[in-house]
């Protein structure tokens, strides 16, 4: 009896090498053709407004974006809010002429290094993220004026190279873990306006009063109890909001900083002066600033160490004194 021979042999290595590489092609073709699909979703969100070209998307689901986005690289803006965004693609850094880049309330946990490269950008929003830590490039970006950074939770320090934004004017650190004001920070030779309410902040720098331009600060929900003597050393400040901290004294130089204006607000641990309070309610209630002075001389007069009243100040205008502790 002949018998039948059947081959059932492996494929050779060709043969393998062919059938990757048709895999692939077509793996190439599909992502080829997705990212077509995408790259012509995003385009519709682009619009011009004031002649600037803007990227804005909302309330969607985009974690990321593809490299494909590399080819608009003319956008201005990028106003991506609430979307789920998850990550800034190093890809970032082709995007020369981008002036804003606003990406407030999403889930970015982490600022690429290449923000450096861009040198046009002016504003940079990503308050309400997850970013726990601020990469020193960020200091190459030298057109820089405005920054946010609210609620990142985890954020409590700012590399020293961010002294070299000296076009910064506008900064909010507020809701954060920060237990003192960066050095960085103080350096800054073009900031007017500061945010760091919400903090851990123990203490203020002794040397604050070299932000010389600063006119408004903003330290409302720390654990201050003291305020350094320089600050009477600001003489651009006006606005300055320090309610719900721990203060236990005024600086008496305070007395001379006359352009404080608007919501000078704080809650004060003062010498009990009960019976003062009762003859100048009237007085209180029609004089913030005055009533303020009041206080501070009154407290220089008696010297006195026991700290039993709670007074809370506004200079628009209005006073309340909370009970006796």
């Amino acid at each position: 009896m002949t018998g039948v021979t059947v081959c059932c042999g492996t494929k050779s290595k060709d043969e393998l090498k062919k059938e990757r590489a048709e895999k692939q092609e077509s793996s190439g073709l599909t992502g080829a053709w997705e990212d077509r699909i995408t790259l012509a979703k995003l385009k519709e969100k682009v619009v011009t407004e004031e002649g600037r070209v803007i990227l804005r998307i909302e309330k969607e689901e985009w974690k990321t974006l593809p490299p494909a986005l590399v080819q608009l690289s003319q956008i201005q803006e990028w106003q991506l809010h609430r979307i789920g965004f998850q990550k800034i693609p190093q890809f970032i850094s082709s995007f020369e002429s981008l002036i804003v880049l606003d990406l407030s309330r999403n889930s970015v946990s982490e600022i690429p290094k290449e923000i450096g490269k861009l040198t046009r950008l002016r504003e940079l929003l990503l308050s309400y993220n997850g970013v726990s830590h601020v990469p020193e490039e960020l200091g190459c970006c030298e057109n820089l004026e405005k920054l946010e950074l609210a609620m990142n939770e985890d954020l409590d320090e700012l590399p020293t190279q961010l002294s070299n934004l000296k076009k910064l004017y506008h900064l909010d650190l507020s809701m954060n873990q920060f237990t003192t004001i960066p050095e960085c920070v103080v350096n800054l030779p073009s900031l007017e306006w500061l945010d760091m309410g919400s903090n851990r902040l123990e203490s203020l720098p002794e040397d604050i009063h070299r932000m010389e331009k600063l006119h408004t600060l903003w330290l409302p929900r720390n654990e201050l109890e003291y305020l350094p003597d320089n600050i009477s050393r600001m003489q651009s400040l006006d606005t300055l909001v320090l309610s719900k901290n721990k203060l236990r004294d005024i600086p008496p130089l305070m007395e001379g900083m006359s352009n404080l204006r608007q919501s000078f607000e704080y809650d004060v641990m003062l010498p009990d002066l009960k019976e003062n309070v009762d003859e100048e309610e009237n007085d209180r209630e029609m004089f913030g600033r005055d009533f303020m002075h009041f206080y501070i001389q009154e407290a220089r007069k008696r010297g006195s160490q026991t700290f039993t009243s709670v007074l809370n100040v506004t200079l628009d205008g209005v006073s309340e004194t909370a009970s006796s502790l």
